[in-house]
């Protein structure tokens, strides 16, 4: 086998800044997600060529979903890097297009092309050290998984997975797989056009001409934000630009959790409970409790089509999401939690969703925690109209609530510092018989009781608030309770 010196000073210069130091990356996936003209695949290319130039005994897969797709898009890649780079000599390259695609180096490594519609191809395909799964979004997870099982066995280099896509959906398995966790051995890159020191001016203007005539279109293809399939019941553009500023600037004080010590009669004492800060915390806050500020929790159950318990702290002043509680708790600890919540939060109204269970509830009025949302509830039997504890989500109160979000997500999206959160409403969708809900596969926890929050926030002590505006600027608008809601339960 041929051995080839090559001069690597001049790397810098011919990569971007944002890729220079992941030719050195090792992990098992290097995953590169961004938006057009951002340099990831022209990236990608490089460094297999690098590899098969310095590594010995490779064979590099290179995938797209659809065969017929590969020679204009990866293979015409790998050749202009081969190119570009004056390496042309050290590489037999096919020409024309009837040949199978398929680049050897003259030191005996191949690079070879398939896609995953050419299954008989794929099973003759051994001895894969790297993979490149180009425009991976187009790929199902069982397509991932195979290629992973694949690459198995021992090599004398580190086996990577290079995957490449634009975010076309933030419903995809993409996301969840290396984005919504950790993934063990995997580095993420997000890269957009403005990291692409090659590109001329003629492509930038391209893409910033749609600021003005495609806003969403910029947000997704040229910044390569989360894009959603389907129609968003929040302005996706403005929820976007929101998710965009919270990546650069995050506004988290702080994470963690309650403990709290109990009575022989099961109460919490009050002086005992303590914060406790943990990077893994179910809690996340970003403004600390303040002297004389009301407060509005909204708390949606874990019910039907529902994984977690949730809550959301508004400051009944300026509006802000200043809270946010989200865990798979039994309901008789989420229900404890959030007694500690509303005890930090000045005692703040405490607004739960009973649809699906009062039993969160029920220990709250147990625990003696008294500002609680109070909603009007006819008997059945008696048609009589008796006041309830909790939030009831029904055919008036379900559209008023998610309709006032709305309005919050447009016109004031500034007040939302949750990333949860944001995301959620990227997903949530008019089904096909025009109901707002979650779009299939993913959550709406966090949306319903974010509207549950800003509905009850009319039930506040009106006088506590006036006072409290007093020392405020701009203070977000005060709505007086709803007639459905009958008033203050009295004690």
């Amino acid at each position: 086998m041929a051995t080839i010196n090559i001069d690597l000073t001049e790397l810098p210069t011919l990569t971007n800044d944002t890729f220079y130091p992941l030719y050195t990356n090792k992990d098992r996936y290097l995953v590169l997600m961004g938006g057009g003209g951002s340099g990831k695949s022209v990236f990608t290319a490089q460094k297999i060529v690098l590899r098969t130039l310095t590594e010995k005994k490779h064979r590099i897969l290179v995938l797209r979903k659809v065969a017929k797709t590969l020679r204009e898009s990866v293979f015409m890649e790998l050749k202009n890097a081969i190119y570009r780079w004056g390496l042309e000599k050290l590489f037999k390259i096919p020409k024309g297009t009837s040949s199978e695609l398929h680049i050897s180096c003259i030191n005996g490594n191949e690079i070879l092309f398939a896609g995953l519609d050419d299954v008989e191809k794929l099973k003759s395909i051994s001895g894969i050290t790297s993979v490149w799964m180009e425009e991976a979004s187009e790929c199902s997870p069982e397509d991932f998984r195979q290629l992973d099982i694949r690459l198995r066995g021992r090599t004398l280099h580190y086996k990577q997975m290079m995957i490449t896509f634009n975010p076309i959906d933030i419903n995809h398995w993409l996301k969840k797989e290396f984005f919504d966790i950790k993934k063990p051995n995997a580095t993420t890159i997000h890269s957009t056009y403005k990291n692409n020191k090659f590109l001329d001016k003629e492509a930038i203007a391209v893409l910033e001409a749609f600021k003005e005539t495609d806003p969403y279109f910029y947000q997704v293809y040229a910044l390569g934000e989360w894009g959603v399939l389907g129609k968003t019941i929040f302005n996706a553009q403005k929820v976007n630009e929101r998710i965009s500023q919270l990546r650069h600037h995050d506004p988290l004080v702080q994470r963690g959790y309650f403990v709290y010590e109990k009575d022989d009669k099961d109460m919490i004492v009050d002086r005992t409970i303590k914060w406790i800060p943990a990077d893994d915390g179910y809690i996340k806050v970003f403004e600390l409790p303040q002297s004389r500020i009301p407060y509005v929790i909204g708390g949606d159950t874990a019910g039907d089509g529902s994984d977690n318990f949730t809550g959301q702290v508004i400051n009944n002043v300026t509006g802000k999401q200043v809270a946010v509680y989200k865990n798979q708790f039994d309901e008789d600890l989420y229900a404890e939690q959030m007694y500690c919540l509303g005890r930090y939060f000045n005692s703040a109204l405490i607004s739960i969703e009973t649809n699906f269970s009062s039993h969160p509830v029920k220990v709250l009025m147990r625990l003696g925690y008294r500002n609680m949302y109070v909603r009007e509830r006819e008997d059945t039997f008696t048609g009589s109209v008796t006041k309830a504890y909790g939030f009831k989500t029904d055919k008036l109160t379900r559209p008023s609530a998610i309709a006032e979000l709305v309005t919050v997500a447009r016109e004031n999206i500034h007040l939302i510092n949750d990333m949860d959160t944001l995301n959620e409403m990227l997903t949530f969708v008019r089904n096909e018989k025009g109901r707002p809900e979650a779009k299939e596969g993913a959550h709406d926890d966090l949306v319903m009781a974010l509207a549950i929050g800003y509905y009850s926030r009319g039930q506040q002590d009106e006088t506590a608030f006036r006072e409290a505006v007093q020392e405020v600027t701009t203070p977000f608008p005060f709505r007086t309770a709803e007639p459905q809601t009958g008033g203050y339960m009295q004690w």
